[in-house]
């Protein structure tokens, strides 16, 4: 086990890194089309079965409140990029599916955004430390969720 003081400067690090490369993709990201938290929530509804996801799920991947991503689910729907439909398995409950065009949409800004990421992260860090960037990633995620 790691003394305070080694886990406290690995946390910095990792949180000034973070900060540092979300700065780096912002400045590219194109805002015009949609907002980042727009895009993370498309993003987690697409990796789901059928591009279908509970909005009581979808509020476990993302990192908004669930106030917040229920009015971001409104917006995106008026957009035409989701709809929502009420869940058969719980009338209480509510499904959200991306559409067609929230599809296109997301695949058109997704493309701009792995560019980015592929860009800024290639400059630093070759193919090994990406590989074990990630798999460091997943363990702390992992040990702390």
């Amino acid at each position: 086990m790691a003394d305070s003081a080694t886990a406290v400067a690995a946390w910095e690090a990792l949180f000034r890194a973070q900060v540092g490369v979300m700065r780096r993709l912002a400045a590219d990201f194109p805002t015009q089309r949609m907002s980042f938290n727009e895009y993370d929530v498309l993003f987690n509804i697409s990796r789901q079965p059928q591009r279908r996801i509970r909005l009581r799920d979808l509020n476990q991947h993302v990192l908004l409140t669930q106030p917040s991503v229920s009015r971001l689910i409104d917006r995106l729907a008026g957009r035409g990029y989701v709809c929502k439909v009420p869940d058969p398995g719980d009338g209480r409950g509510t499904i959200v599916a991306m559409t067609e065009e929230g599809q296109a949409e997301f695949r058109a800004v997704a493309l701009i955004h792995v560019r980015s990421i592929d860009r800024h992260l290639s400059a630093v860090l070759d193919e090994d430390e990406l590989d074990e960037l990630r798999g460091l990633c997943a363990k702390l995620h992992r040990g702390v969720a």
